[in-house]
């Protein structure tokens, strides 16, 4: 089964390679995957399955083998609000969006593993269901609606594997962590209200961008302060928009930022923190501020059984030397809402090539993958899924 995997995913090659240039030359913003989902929609087609769209721009579709058992595999499909400054022939057509997070990767990986899946389903101990979503960037995430419009039912799987690119590692390789991996993600928005006016008269008016600066450094407190040290925590600041100019002092100053942990209950205390110290430092310096932490992501936490399955059989498919073990990363996925509905592993394919000076990382206009990565991408979701339906 092994060989047979591989020779199909180095037959298909070709056609993965003009999949993902096609996704990558045309990518789309979050819940505006209209044409991608109709080109996701399409290729499942011609390969003689039935997918059905879900949440407006979702694509869910089942490959039916014998057996009950149902693994689900994910991808998702929208892009970020980046100008890309690659000089490639499949470059961006649409100014200002770039696939610089590599979904078009995911989603081309997806669909060779549906390739692969689909010409082995008579040898199938049951069935998958593909999940190619949207919103994977923007909050509430693609995830949670499509989990509220059912595409974790009818049939429910019992586990969910899900990949994303790495460039830190290089193609040919992946990595990946049992238990929590990626953090919670919190969105933070803060409008500090003053009084505006003549920048040489500072006298005569409550600065928001003096005060927006003591807001900033007071609550990196909750950090250093208030969390427990053996508790991952980080909050950044992003965005400090105060429309003033040289002699003029805004009326406020608006700041946004992000909030991220592993614990449950400390992230619920610390989104109250932030705002009542925020509340607070603006009001001791007679000004106000509009605080909100909008909750977004939880954590993903990687079943361990799953896990360990995962990377058994991953060393059997790529051999150990390519198999690597990674840490806690405080970045956020919506992937998260699938591990909390059942078992899931989300790991990492390697995409680098550092030879060939592929090695930018994701979001970031220079950003791009060894295209040799598309084998792996989809040959080892392949390869896990059968796996996994033979337990």
């Amino acid at each position: 089964m092994k060989q047979q995997i591989q020779d199909i995913a180095e037959r298909i090659f070709p056609k993965l390679v003009e999949i993902r240039r096609h996704i990558h030359s045309n990518p789309e913003l979050s819940f505006k995957e209209y044409e991608t989902c109709s080109y996701v929609f399409e290729k499942l087609g011609k390969m003689g399955l039935e997918p059905q769209k879900l949440s407006d721009t979702g694509v869910v579709c089942m490959i039916k083998g014998s057996g009950s058992k149902v693994i689900a595999l994910r991808a998702d499909m929208d892009a970020l609000p980046i100008f890309e400054t690659n000089d490639v022939e499949y470059k961006s057509k649409n100014e200002g969006v770039m696939h610089a997070c590599g979904h078009d990767v995911h989603t081309t990986s997806l669909l060779g593993a549906a390739m692969i899946l689909n010409e082995l389903k008579s040898e199938l101990k049951g069935s998958i269901k593909l999940i190619f979503q949207p919103g994977e960037e923007k909050l509430p995430g693609g995830a949670s609606i499509m989990i509220k419009d059912g595409v974790l039912e009818n049939p429910k799987p019992e586990a969910i594997l899900g990949q994303h690119v790495y460039p830190e590692l290089e193609a040919g390789k992946i990595g990946l962590k049992s238990g929590q991996y990626m953090a919670s993600a919190d969105e933070v928005y803060l409008t500090i209200k003053g009084r505006g006016g003549h920048a040489a008269l500072p006298h005569r008016n409550i600065d928001p961008i003096v005060i927006a600066s003591h807001v900033i450094l007071g609550l990196q407190q909750v950090v250093s302060r208030r969390a427990k040290p053996d508790t991952p925590t980080v909050l950044s600041f992003g965005k400090i928009e105060g429309k003033g100019a040289t002699n003029i002092i805004p009326d406020e100053v608006k700041i946004e930022g992000t909030f991220r942990t592993f614990d449950e209950g400390w992230r619920k205390e610390a989104h109250t923190l932030i705002e009542e110290m925020a509340r607070s430092i603006a009001e001791s310096m007679e000004a106000t501020c509009d605080a909100e932490v909008r909750r977004g992501y939880p954590f993903v936490n990687n079943d361990e059984a799953l896990t360990y399955d995962v990377r058994s059989n991953a060393i059997e498919f790529l051999g150990a030397e390519n198999v690597v073990d990674l840490e806690l990363r405080m970045t956020g996925e919506d992937f998260s809402f699938y591990s909390q509905e059942m078992p899931g592993c989300f790991y990492r394919l390697g995409t680098g090539n550092e030879a060939r000076g592929i090695k930018s990382p994701v979001h970031t206009s220079t950003f791009d993958v060894d295209e040799e990565s598309l084998k792996i991408g989809a040959s080892l979701m392949a390869w896990l899924t059968i796996k996994e339906l033979e337990k």
